[in-house]
């Protein structure tokens, strides 16, 4: 008996790929651009906010990662079109599309005005749909196929009884149209995932990692559901990441990939 040939050496390898990270100054935007520049990746990173932008451009630059920033959203079609035309006219195209972008927007339903609903939505799917319709353009015109990874959440599965109304319907959506693309594109050697974490340390949730008496019980309460035992870290996102965006996952489409330490399984 023979063993298969397989190579496992360059299975994670993005050192020649061009990633364009949407959202990249927000918590997990920060986890994808040190993930995928210290491996190497060359990176277009895309945000609202110029002044974060300009921060995190020379943080990279500083770590000796290359990147290139457009200070858009994925608000309009034009926004989409720029920051692929910024990527191809820096590096020559695109290999991986990450959209680490969203927001939340808490509140029972009843007491949510119909217009923070469609904020929320737009934020999460039709940001997401429409830069993934542009860069797909690109990565199907280039014709090596790519890579699309999409944030989603533990709340895309799970309901919330704290007023998640507008943000869990849009996490489901954005697991229908991981989906959706990934049956659509893998004829062209596009692979289309998301990524869906559950609490991690952040920023926004640094709170939930204190020690005092609010923030006891309510982990307490959370980590009760986790079969880890623990509340996420940075670099617990970045493996799964790394393969998503590697050749390791060339075979991979269509899934929805929970770091969540176990949460969604009981």
């Amino acid at each position: 008996m023979s063993l298969p040939d397989i190579e496992v050496n360059n299975l994670f390898d993005v050192s020649s790929k061009v990633a364009l990270v949407v959202g990249a100054t927000g918590s997990f935007g920060q986890v994808v651009c040190a993930t995928l520049g210290n491996a190497g990746a060359k990176l277009v990173i895309t945000a609202g906010n110029g002044d974060a932008l300009s921060a995190l451009a020379g943080d990279l630059c500083a770590a000796g990662i290359e990147s290139v920033q457009v200070a858009r959203r994925p608000d309009t079609e034009a926004d989409c079109d720029a920051m692929v035309e910024a990527a191809v006219n820096a590096f020559g195209g695109i290999d991986v599309l990450v959209v680490a972008s969203g927001m939340n927007d808490i509140s029972p339903i009843e007491d949510m005005e119909p217009e923070r609903f469609r904020k929320v939505m737009l934020a999460n799917v039709d940001g997401a749909w429409l830069i993934a319709r542009a860069v797909g353009k690109q990565l199907i015109a280039q014709g090596r196929g790519g890579k699309v990874v999409f944030t989603s959440s533990a709340r895309g599965k799970l309901g919330h009884p704290a007023g998640y109304s507008a943000y869990c319907t849009s996490k489901s959506a954005t697991d229908g149209m991981t989906r959706a693309l990934g049956c659509e594109w893998g004829k062209y050697g596009i692979t289309v995932n998301a990524i869906a974490p559950t609490v991690f340390r952040s920023p926004v949730t640094a709170w939930m990692f204190e020690d005092n008496d609010n923030a006891n019980k309510v982990r307490e309460g959370f980590l009760a559901r986790v079969p880890m035992g623990r509340l996420g870290e940075p670099e617990d996102l970045a493996g799964p990441l790394l393969f998503l965006c590697s050749s390791a996952s060339n075979f991979h489409t269509g899934h929805i990939v929970y770091a969540d330490g176990g949460y969604t399984a009981g």
